[in-house]
């Protein structure tokens, strides 16, 4: 239904009417419009006044008769009042008349202001709301939607957070697959262990000899500028600290080794045989897997 039909309907009922900037209707206490009334009936002359106000208020009842009518939410409601108002003044603005059914029409005069000009047709009854829609009346609208299940919830965090785990490992593996894998032909083995690693009960965690296994994970290529170095992930005070922390990314496959030069700070880096102009690189590489600020020490 269209908002002008229910401020006619409205005054017909209540015999005043306010239009928010515009002014108030009256429509005479002598006039009686009843549902029932002919479709052929019409207004007799001066039935309705207009008193032009711009300073007009909303009118609060007009619009709980309009979330009556059309089952919106009042919000809604006054915002369809509003938005005819506002049209409704700008198309007098421009010099068009504004016509209402079963009202008249408003113009604007050439001092500027608001006019009304009565008519006599009748603006047909409101149709009587659906019977189902009426039983409605006595419970609470509810506009919240049933919760979803805990359980789908917890499966698509499951999810991905697997998805992740397999994306970083899988940006890890072709990162390094280079450093990890060199060719044969330009391998030899390193004779000796990394002699910065500590071997004492009391002191951070050490690497042993490297077996014959890992040894091939050691061989560097045979470059003139080849330098062996580490890219220190984290910095820890403890011992207990960095151990904790070296099983948990061990477990996960990244291959790290602890040392501290002092017993004060407790490094944790992961070794690289490689270029020195590698160190960018794989620094920057670290940084996007681990996080935090890792830094390059060269041996």
């Amino acid at each position: 239904m269209k908002i002008e039909q229910l401020i006619v309907q409205y005054l017909y009922t209540n015999k005043t009417v306010t239009l928010q900037d515009i002014g108030i209707f009256h429509l005479s206490p002598t006039v009686t419009i009843s549902p029932e009334q002919d479709k052929d009936a019409a207004l007799p002359d001066n039935a309705i006044t207009f008193e032009y106000n711009i300073k007009a208020v909303q009118d609060d009842k007009l619009i709980d008769f309009i979330v009556q009518q059309t089952r919106k939410i009042k919000p809604l409601a006054t915002s369809d009042l509003e938005s005819f108002t506002i049209l409704g003044r700008q198309f007098m603005n421009i010099g068009k008349p504004l016509p209402i059914e079963g009202l008249g029409i408003l113009q604007k005069n050439q001092l500027g202001e608001y006019e009304f000009i009565q008519g006599h047709s009748i603006n047909p009854r409101l149709e009587p709301l659906p019977a189902l829609l009426r039983e409605k009346d006595k419970g609470d609208i509810i506009f919240t939607t049933a919760p979803r299940k805990q359980q789908s919830k917890n499966g698509i965090v499951a999810a991905v957070i697997v998805f992740l785990l397999l994306a970083a490992s899988a940006a890890f593996y072709f990162i390094f697959k280079d450093n990890k894998e060199p060719k044969a032909e330009q391998l030899v083995v390193q004779k000796t262990p990394d002699t910065s690693v500590i071997s004492r009960k009391d002191t951070p965690r050490v690497n042993i000899a490297p077996t014959v296994k890992d040894a091939a994970l050691n061989i560097a290529p045979v470059k003139t500028d080849s330098y062996s170095f580490k890219i220190v992930i984290r910095d820890y005070t403890t011992q207990e600290t960095s151990d904790a922390v070296f099983k948990k990314f061990t477990v996960y496959g990244h291959k790290l080794v602890q040392y501290s030069k002092d017993s004060i700070v407790f490094k944790l880096a992961m070794p690289f045989n490689a270029a020195l102009s590698d160190t960018t690189r794989a620094r920057d590489s670290l940084q996007r897997i681990f996080g935090g600020k890792p830094y390059v020490e060269i041996n």
